[in-house]
């Protein structure tokens, strides 16, 4: 990969990396949130990401307080993907979900009240999970500022992403709408296939670049083979988690299927933060020992300096 340093800058001072469209195993993705942030952070690429499961935030709140207590590089926005009658929705910085199914109208300024930000993501392929053209000209043209969109995902590597992608960035530039780049990952190893670059580090400097039409999208599509490769783990995923709500309800213990963080498998679900504690320190233990038993297993070097 080729990053961007910005214009003028000394190469040291370069921009932000986000990647602003992550889907955890609480949604439709296959890596829990535990592997994403471990990936993240040991990858040391990206400054910012958000979790975006479909319809849900609880592994986006579980991260951010998780990357918060282990003390982590990389910082956690808390978002969402909404589903709307008018296509698929980013919401960033959310406190509470957000109902899907509502018009995309309604979805967008129902964020804006939250104190969000609304992405339609993947815009302008004639599907219906898609922003069409006509329905943001008509948010844009609003008079009501609360229902204009705060950005267009214009790069997105995925099928659809990769088909609309030169009509959503000649829509972008047209309209003066911001831009941003998204892996819209379903698995760990896709995580920063596309990001947005931002001047800063932090999600707080996101927000601001978003508002202030300073980010660039960057980033490469998804190969046909790659994408092949996630369905088949998501159907697996599928199968266990089917398996794991039936044991729990003929058991009557309360559990049910994974949803990727401490405490994911209690029903109602609940963040615990003593278990995720434990499971960082567990790693921790297991990283330093696999550590120590590959420098035993070096081979000495001779006299002679010759391994």
């Amino acid at each position: 990969m080729t990053f961007e340093t910005g214009g003028g800058l000394d190469p040291v001072v370069r921009l932000g990396r986000a990647d602003l469209h992550i889907h955890t195993l609480a949604s439709d993705g296959t890596s829990s949130t535990t592997e994403i942030l471990d990936h993240v952070e040991g990858e040391g690429v990206l400054d910012v990401i958000a979790i975006a499961d479909h319809e849900r935030i609880d592994a986006a709140v579980a991260g951010r307080i998780m990357a918060e207590d282990r003390g982590l590089r990389v910082k956690v926005i808390v978002g969402s993907e909404i589903s709307t009658r008018g296509g698929h929705l980013l919401g960033l910085f959310l406190e509470r979900p957000v109902p899907s199914m509502k018009g995309l109208r309604w979805s967008i300024e129902a964020i804006h009240d939250q104190g969000g930000l609304a992405i339609p993501a993947h815009p302008l392929v004639p599907f219906p999970m898609c922003a069409q053209g006509s329905a943001l000209r008509s948010l844009l043209g609003d008079d009501n500022p609360a229902v204009h969109p705060d950005a267009l995902e214009t790069f997105n590597p995925t099928a659809f992403g990769k088909y609309g992608h030169t009509a959503s960035v000649r829509f972008a530039e047209r309209h003066g709408v911001t831009q941003v780049g998204s892996s819209d990952a379903h698995i760990k190893t896709a995580i920063g296939a596309c990001w947005t670059t931002f001047p800063g580090r932090t999600p707080d400097d996101v927000r601001a670049a978003i508002t202030a039409h300073t980010t660039q999208p960057r980033g490469g599509f998804h190969g046909s083979f790659e994408q092949v490769g996630v369905y088949g783990g998501q159907l697996r995923k599928y199968a266990r988690g089917w398996r794991a709500t039936v044991g729990g309800r003929i058991r009557g213990d309360g559990t049910g299927r994974d949803l990727g963080y401490p405490g994911g498998q209690v029903r109602p679900e609940r963040f615990d933060r003593e278990a995720a504690r434990a499971e960082a320190e567990a790693n921790a233990s297991a990283d330093a020992n696999a550590g120590a038993k590959a420098g035993a297993g070096a081979s000495p070097m001779t006299k002679g300096g010759q391994a």
